[in-house]
C-alpha cells in the first residue's frame, strides 16, 4: 500500500483532446509535461488534475460557503487516486486593486508595519496604524490611494443650461426626469428655467457644495425621507469613491483630473505615520527601495527589538531576490507587474510556506525569462520539491525540462492529432527517444551564415523612458533584429521609444500578447472572417437565407436557444449545467443540421494525411509515418456544426481552392493549424492570441513589426517554423524587431541589441549592438554565455 501511495494514479482521462489516457505520477518529485503546442499538456495537468483537486477541496466546505468559492468544471476522467491539495501557480495577474502592492501581496507589508511599531521613533501607534488601508494610517486627503481624482465641475455641468433643459448634468440619471435629477428639481430650492450661470453666489454654493441637510417645508413631491446634498459632495460620496465609479469609469473618468496626492506625495500615509523613522527612514521611504536594498537595510538593523522580525522579513525578501525579483520596489502596484513577475512573486511566497505534501502546478514558469533568470527559477522550483512537495511543470524550455525527475511527453501532434502520451521516463531517456521533443532537444541551432546588412538605419537619441539611461542607438531597418536582455532590463521601453519617435505611426505594427480586442463569442472563424463565407456556401447550396445557418439566429436549437447547454439554478448550490438533449450540445436546430455540403480531406501541406473512415464519415482518422504517402480523394458531406468543429488544417483541406482556404492559410503559417474553427478565443494562451494577431497581418509589405516574445508557449519544433516565417516577412520588405530570450531566435537574427546588465535600476544600458556571431565574444553580455 505504501508503494501505491507514493504515486498519483490517473485512469481514463478524456478532457478536451485527451485519448482516454492513464498514467502514474511520482510524488515528491518534479515532473515536467512537455510536447508540441496543443498536444494536451494543459488539458491533463490543469483541466484534469488541478480541476479535480480543487473540486474535491471545495466539496469539503458547507453548501452555503461553496457558492462563494471559484467554480471548476467536472473533468472527464474515470478516477484519480492519491491526489494531494493542488495549488496552481500560473501567470494570471492578481485582481487590479489599487491598494495591492508587492509588499502587501507577499506579506512583507504586515511585518514591516510591526517592525516600525516596535522600533520606530517617535512611537505613533501599533502596527495597524502604519497601514494605508487603515483610517489611522491613511492620508486623509487621498484615503490611502496615493493619488487624487478631482472632479472638473465644468465637464460635469453645462452652466449655459437650466435644470429644465436636456443634458445639463452629464452623468447617469441626472437627465431631465431621472431619479438623481429629481433630488434637485423637486427640492424647491431652484428656478428650473434659470440658467446655472445666472444663479446667485448663494444659490450656486447651495447647488454645488451643500452638505447633506434635511429640507424645511419641502414641496409635496419631495421624497419624505430624503436629504438634500450638493452636487459635488454627492458625486464624491456615491459615485467617484464607490463601486459605481468603477462600473461607469468610461463615463466618469473624462470628468476627473488625476494626479499625485499633494498632501502625502504619493506615499498614501498620514503625516503622523511618516514622522516615525528607523535609522533616518520612514516606512514609505523603505517601501520605495528595491527589494535588494530593503534586504540590506534590514540586515543592518541593530535593535534587539528587531531580532525576530529581521529573520522573518529577510526570509521573504531573500526568496524574492533568489528568484530574480530583487529589482522590484515594495510599493510597486501589483497591477503593473507582468504575468511572469506575478507568477514569481507567488512562487517566492510559497517557498516560505510551512505546508508540505502539497501539489504545486506551474504553468510555463520560463515564459518571459532570460536564461540567467531561468537558472534562478530552477533553484526555486527545486526548493519547493525539497520541502516535501510534488511539483508539476507544463514547460517547453530545455533548461526547465532538464531539472525534471520524471518527464511526460504529449503528442504526437497538436489538437486532434495529440492527446496521447508518447514518452514517459527520465530526461536522459527523452534525449534518446524519437519524439518531437527528444529530437528537438538533441538538435543544436547554428548562427546565421550570411546575416543581412542594413542599407537604412533609424537614429534613436537620448531615450530615457522608464529605466533607460539616456540611450542613443542606430537601429537597422529591413532586417530581422532581436532585442535581448534579462527581464526588466528595458527592452520593451526601448521599443516604445522607437514607436513614439517613428515619423509615420501607421507603419509600425505592435504585436503583443495582450488582449486582441475580441468578445467572448469570438472564434478563429469570426476573427478571420470566414464564418460568413461558410454560411454563404450552405445558403447557396440549399437556396436558403444565411440566418438559418447561425445558432444566434433562425438556426438555433429551440430548446437551449443556441447555447448548447441547459442551466438549472439550484439556489445556494452550484448551478447544474447539462448538455441540451435536443441538439446534443451542437447548438443548431434539427432543420439546420439536415443540410450538408460536400468536400474532401485530400492530403494538405503541413497537415499530415487526413482521411475519413469509409464506415464513419463523421470522424477523422490521422495517419502518420509511411501512411503519409497515401492520398485519398473520397468525398464527404458535413453539416454546419461538423464544419465549424473542423480544425483549421482540416477545414483548409475541405475548402481547398476557395476563399475560405485563402483566409485560413495565415493561421497555418503561424503554427495554429490545430485550432478548431469554433474554438472560443478566451481559451487560447497569450502566445496563441499573439500569433493569431500576427496571422491577420501576414501579406503586408513595407511595415515595421515589433513582436513581443513570440516563442512563449511554443514547442522547440514550432520555434523553427516561426523563424522561417520571420525570414519570409523580412524578404517581403518588412522590418522585424523581436523582443526575445530564445537562443535559437537570437542565433537566427541579422542583428542583436542587448540591454542590461540587470533589471530595473540596474538595467537600461546598451551592452551590445551587432551581429549574433559577434555577441559570443562580448565580455559584458549576459546572453553570450548561453549561446
Amino acid at each position: 500500500m505504501a508503494m501505491q501511495n507514493d504515486r498519483i494514479i490517473i485512469r481514463g482521462a478524456r478532457e478536451n483532446n485527451l485519448k482516454d489516457i492513464s498514467l502514474e505520477i511520482p510524488k515528491h518529485q518534479i515532473t515536467v509535461f512537455t510536447g508540441v503546442s496543443g498536444s494536451g499538456k494543459s488539458s491533463l495537468v490543469l483541466d484534469t488534475i488541478a480541476a479535480k483537486s480543487r473540486r474535491e477541496l471545495n466539496d469539503t466546505f458547507p453548501t452555503f460557503v461553496q457558492q462563494y468559492l471559484p467554480k471548476y468544471g467536472r473533468p472527464h476522467v474515470d478516477a484519480i487516486e492519491n491526489l494531494p491539495i493542488a495549488i496552481v501557480i500560473d501567470q494570471k495577474k492578481p485582481s487590479q486593486n489599487s491598494r495591492s502592492t508587492v509588499a502587501t501581496y507577499t506579506d512583507v507589508a504586515a511585518l514591516l508595519r510591526l517592525l516600525f511599531s516596535r522600533v520606530g521613533q517617535p512611537f505613533v501607534g501599533y502596527a495597524e496604524s502604519f497601514s494605508f488601508n487603515h483610517p489611522e494610517g491613511s492620508c486623509p486627503r487621498c484615503s490611502g490611494l496615493g493619488e487624487i481624482r478631482e472632479l472638473d465641475i465644468h465637464k460635469l455641468v453645462d452652466f449655459d443650461k437650466s435644470l429644465n433643459d436636456e443634458d445639463t448634468i452629464h452623468y447617469i440619471a441626472f437627465g431631465k426626469g431621472g431619479w438623481r435629477w429629481i433630488r434637485y428639481a423637486h427640492s424647491g430650492l431652484f428656478d428650473l428655467d434659470k440658467k446655472i450661470r445666472d444663479y446667485t453666489p448663494e444659490e450656486l454654493d447651495l447647488f454645488l457644495n451643500s452638505p447633506q441637510i434635511r429640507l424645511k417645508n419641502p414641496p409635496s413631491n419631495w421624497p419624505k425621507t430624503a436629504k438634500y446634498e450638493g452636487l459635488i459632495p454627492r458625486m464624491y460620496r456615491s459615485i467617484i469613491n464607490s463601486e459605481e465609479g468603477l462600473l461607469h469609469a468610461a463615463v466618469l473618468n473624462p470628468m476627473l483630473r488625476m494626479g499625485v496626492c499633494p498632501d502625502c506625495g504619493g506615499t498614501r500615509l498620514s503625516p503622523r505615520v511618516l514622522s516615525c523613522k528607523i535609522d533616518g527612514k520612514n516606512i514609505a521611504e523603505v517601501s520605495a527601495l528595491s527589494i535588494t536594498k530593503v534586504n540590506a537595510w534590514i540586515r543592518s538593523l541593530t535593535s534587539p527589538l528587531a531580532a525576530d522580525l529581521k529573520v522573518a522579513i529577510g526570509a521573504r525578501l531573500t526568496a524574492l531576490e533568489e528568484i530574480g525579483l530583487g529589482y522590484l520596489s515594495l510599493d510597486r502596484a501589483v497591477g503593473t507587474l507582468s504575468g511572469g513577475e506575478a507568477q514569481r512573486c507567488k512562487i517566492a511566497k510559497y517557498i516560505n510556506s510551512s505546508l508540505s505534501d502539497v501539489l504545486y502546478i506551474l504553468d510555463e514558469p520560463s515564459t518571459g525569462l532570460h536564461n540567467h533568470d531561468i537558472e534562478l527559477m530552477k533553484h526555486s522550483v527545486r526548493r519547493l520539491r525539497d520541502a516535501g512537495n510534488t511539483v508539476l511543470l507544463v514547460e517547453h524550455h530545455p533548461e526547465m525540462i532538464r531539472i525534471a525527475d520524471h518527464v511526460v511527453d504529449m503528442g504526437p501532434g497538436p489538437g486532434a492529432d495529440g492527446g496521447q502520451i508518447v514518452f514517459e521516463g527520465s530526461y536522459d531517456a527523452l534525449l534518446h527517444s524519437r519524439t518531437a521533443t527528444g529530437l528537438a532537444l538533441g538538435a543544436h541551432g547554428r548562427f546565421k551564415e550570411h546575416p543581412r546588412t542594413a542599407s537604412r538605419h533609424f537614429a534613436l537619441s537620448h531615450a530615457t523612458l522608464h529605466n533607460l539611461n539616456d540611450v542613443t542607438l542606430s537601429l537597422p531597418l529591413d532586417v530581422l533584429a532581436v532585442v535581448a536582455g534579462v527581464a526588466g532590463s528595458g527592452k520593451s521601453s526601448l521599443m516604445e521609444c522607437f514607436r513614439q519617435s517613428w515619423p509615420t505611426p501607421a507603419d509600425v505594427v505592435y504585436v503583443s500578447q495582450k488582449n486582441i480586442g475580441v468578445s467572448l463569442r469570438s472564434t478563429p472563424a469570426t476573427y478571420l472572417d470566414v464564418a460568413p463565407d461558410i454560411r454563404k456556401r450552405f445558403a447557396k447550396a440549399h437556396h436558403m437565407k444565411e440566418l438559418y445557418f447561425t445558432f444566434n439566429g433562425a438556426g438555433a436549437c429551440p430548446v437551449c436557444g443556441g447555447k448548447g447547454v441547459v442551466i438549472s439554478e439550484m439556489a445556494f448550490m452550484d448551478n447544474i449545467e447539462t448538455v441540451c438533449e435536443a441538439c446534443g450540445g451542437l447548438r443548431y436546430s434539427d432543420e439546420a443540421l439536415q443540410y450538408t455540403i460536400e468536400g474532401s480531406f485530400a492530403e494538405h501541406p503541413e497537415a499530415g494525411n487526413v482521411f475519413i473512415k469509409p464506415n464513419d464519415q463523421s470522424k477523422a482518422c490521422f495517419s502518420f509515418g509511411m501512411a503519409r504517402k497515401r492520398r485519398m480523394e473520397s468525398k464527404v458531406s458535413l453539416n454546419i456544426a461538423q464544419v465549424f468543429d473542423l480544425s483549421v488544417r482540416r477545414a483548409s483541406a475541405f475548402f481547398r481552392g476557395t476563399i475560405i482556404e485563402e483566409k485560413l492559410r495565415p493561421l497555418m503559417d503561424v503554427g495554429l493549424g490545430y485550432l478548431h474553427l469554433n474554438q472560443a478565443l478566451s481559451t487560447l494562451s497569450g502566445g496563441e492570441l499573439q500569433r493569431l494577431k500576427l496571422a491577420s497581418h501576414l501579406g503586408e509589405q513595407g511595415k515595421i513589426f515589433i513582436i513581443d516574445e513570440p516563442t512563449d508557449g511554443l514547442h522547440l519544433r514550432d520555434v523553427h517554423h516561426l523563424i522561417a516565417l520571420f525570414e519570409r516577412m523580412v524578404d517581403a520588405g518588412n522590418t522585424l524587431y523581436v523582443i526575445e530570450h530564445n537562443i535559437d531566435v537570437i542565433r537566427a537574427a541579422d542583428y542583436v541589441v542587448e540591454l542590461g546588465p540587470g533589471a530595473g535600476e540596474n538595467g537600461g544600458n546598451i551592452l551590445f549592438a551587432d551581429t549574433p556571431s559577434a555577441l559570443k565574444s562580448c565580455p559584458t553580455s549576459v546572453t553570450a554565455p548561453y549561446l
